[in-house]
């Protein structure tokens, strides 16, 4: 025998609980369930942990479709991130994760492969079909000076690793101090000057410490060597560091990551240039594995965690309150560990 639970109900499955069934289980009225559906704060305790637990007792979700068109929200954010395989980003995509999850929202993640207009006019495009509240931008921001960028009218835009585009508000750590404290602790060694290895030039992050490094030798009457540009990776490290290994007046490198940092390391260790003996090596970062290279690398630490969190509490309050904050920096720390040292004699 056939069961139908109600006209179009598919033949054997049971229908979904309504509002209407939470109420009569709560003895509540179907206006206080949807209050407590949609968080509001106007019910008591008591009644609202009955209606919670009759939601629970029967399986009720509420229809987030419905709930977008009563409150013009749909408490999901989006995320454009150009590359998942930097320990930056990742980090950064974790807490992000985190904070949206903690403020009763959902996150569509659209990965962007190449740092393109192209590719960031589609990614937008996607966030439009899949319906979110605000979106959270992880660029190469050089990538939005170019005047043929557009971002969407209307919908609330947070940058995280911003150039101070004033137009959305901006969330970065401190690149300028990070970068000073990493040349000023070489400098403060004893060492005459500072070898460079940047990240890609279009990186505003590379660039920032770049022109920082530059800066600070300038202040300190040192020469700058010609800057070394790598791509981030530990594989570019290397190459690069075996440059270095071969003039015997580099006695100090900052690397402007620790990935890169740790191909450094390793092409001094080959070539019998001992560190920090011969040469002194900073990172910036500060990975989880960077207290255990050899040697230990000084390094300049990064709140990933406080970037990702300070991007969502950004976000949430122009798409709450209506209010756009400005930009905003987090601060960084050196991490001096074994891998700098004055220079010899």
């Amino acid at each position: 025998m056939t069961t139908t639970t109600g006209q179009g109900a598919a033949p054997g499955r049971r229908r979904a609980p309504s509002m209407a069934d939470v109420a009569r289980e709560a003895n509540v009225s179907g206006q206080t369930v949807s209050r407590v559906s949609n968080g509001r704060d106007n019910v008591d305790a008591a009644t609202r942990d009955r209606v919670l637990a009759a939601m629970a007792k029967l399986g009720y979700r509420p229809n987030s479709a419905a709930r977008a068109l009563r409150t013009g929200r749909f408490r999901s954010i989006g995320v454009i991130m150009f590359t998942l395989s930097s320990f930056g980003n990742m980090r950064t995509l974790d807490a992000i994760t985190t904070a949206a999850s903690d403020a009763g929202y959902s996150l569509t993640l659209i990965p962007v492969p190449h740092p393109t207009k192209g590719e960031l006019s589609v990614a937008f495009d996607r966030l439009a079909d899949a319906a979110v509240d605000g979106v959270i931008l992880v660029v190469e921001a050089h990538l939005l000076d170019e005047s043929d960028v557009e971002l969407p009218d209307g919908l609330p835009v947070v940058i995280v690793d911003a150039s101070g585009d004033e137009r959305f508000p901006g969330v970065d750590t401190d690149q300028a101090h990070g970068a000073r404290l990493a040349v000023q602790h070489l400098l403060d060694l004893g060492h005459e000057t500072v070898w460079h290895v940047a990240g890609p030039e279009r990186s505003y992050s590379a660039a920032r410490r770049r022109d920082v490094w530059a800066e600070t030798l300038a202040e300190h009457g040192a020469s700058a060597p010609p800057v070394l540009t790598g791509d981030w990776s530990t594989e570019a490290g290397y190459e690069l560091g075996l440059e270095l290994a071969a003039n015997p007046a580099v006695t100090a490198v900052f690397a402007a990551n620790d990935q890169m940092a740790l191909g450094v390391l390793r092409a001094m260790h080959e070539t019998g240039r001992a560190v920090p003996a011969d040469v002194s090596v900073v990172g910036f970062d500060d990975m989880a594995e960077s207290s255990n290279f050899w040697p230990p690398l000084t390094t300049v630490h990064q709140y990933f965690g406080e970037v990702g969190r300070r991007s969502v509490e950004a976000l949430l309050h122009e798409v709450e309150v209506g209010e756009r904050r400005g930009n905003s920096l987090v601060d960084v720390e050196l991490v001096v560990r074994q891998s700098t040292a004055p220079p010899r004699g």
